[in-house]
């Protein structure tokens, strides 16, 4: 009887092998990622060491991931010190997603979560800044019979909505200004703020809160919260909202449906491609 051959065949070794180094390559992957995040976090470009300082790799490894992406356009060596600062190229990979976003696509999803967790209707607002109006494109109605919507399509005024209160306030003062002298206050219910001191007063809380609040000051008995969705230069574009009557929105409920849209605006913002405004 023949004896059994014991040794190793060459295919299963070099299959270990290949994984080893297809590890490997994953690894330089996802440290030449993180090298880019870094980078990008510093606009005014970073130097090596302090980039292997902060992702915790040797200053050759660093090196050598650095120079395959400068190769390759995505970061690139500038001034005296040599500091590194993202490249064309990444920008060119990262303009590809700005032109393949959709709003409503990645809102929707975030617009069902809100209004299960509300119990609400949730809107998707935008604004328009020729008429300087609020202009709802997104919605997903409440269960409950009764419910006060805002059609598709439907313009609300920035002064007299929680949507557009939020942008408002996200706007500096002296925009808000130039927005105000070409807009007016215009009277809607007894509840509508109708002079600039007492809207900016509101505004400086709507900040401070992260959120805003329309108490029937468009449509009496309609109740509003709503927080602000950023684009990637930081500026306020739309909104998500939370809407209905006075009687199931109770001044107790303000606060929980203000974090939740806060929270929805978060979300939607990050995949957006967006960034928080910044606090004052």
């Amino acid at each position: 009887m023949a004896k059994a051959d014991s040794t190793p065949r060459t295919p299963t070794r070099k299959r270990a092998e290949g994984g080893s180094a297809s590890t490997g390559q994953v690894q330089s992957l996802t440290r030449g990622l993180v090298l880019l995040e870094r980078i990008a976090e510093a606009p005014a470009g970073i130097m090596l060491t302090d980039l292997s300082m902060q992702v915790g790799l040797p200053n050759s490894t660093t090196h050598r991931l650095l120079t395959t992406m400068q190769q390759m356009g995505f970061v690139q060596q500038t001034g005296d010190l040599g500091l590194w600062s993202i490249g064309v190229r990444a920008f060119t990979v990262g303009s590809g997603f700005l032109g393949s976003r959709d709003l409503s696509t990645i809102a929707m999803p975030v617009l069902r979560r809100t209004m299960e967790a509300a119990g609400e209707t949730s809107n998707l607002v935008v604004f328009d800044t020729d008429a300087w109006q609020s202009v709802v494109v997104g919605q997903v109605q409440c269960r409950e019979l009764m419910r006060m919507l805002a059609p598709i399509g439907g313009r609300l005024p920035l002064h007299a909505s929680g949507a557009g209160k939020a942008f408002l306030a996200a706007q500096d003062a002296e925009h808000l200004n130039r927005i105000l002298q070409k807009t007016g206050l215009p009277h809607y219910t007894e509840h509508t703020i109708t002079t600039p001191a007492l809207l900016k007063e509101q505004l400086l809380r709507v900040q401070q809160q992260g959120f805003a609040f329309d108490d029937g000051e468009h449509a009496l008995g309609l109740r509003c919260v709503a927080s602000c969705i950023y684009d990637e230069s930081g500026q306020a574009f739309a909104a998500i909202s939370v809407s209905g009557p006075k009687s199931r929105i109770p001044d107790e409920r303000i606060t929980h449906l203000g974090s939740l849209v806060m929270q929805a605006a978060s979300e939607i913002t990050q995949h957006y491609g967006g960034k928080p405004r910044k606090s004052s």
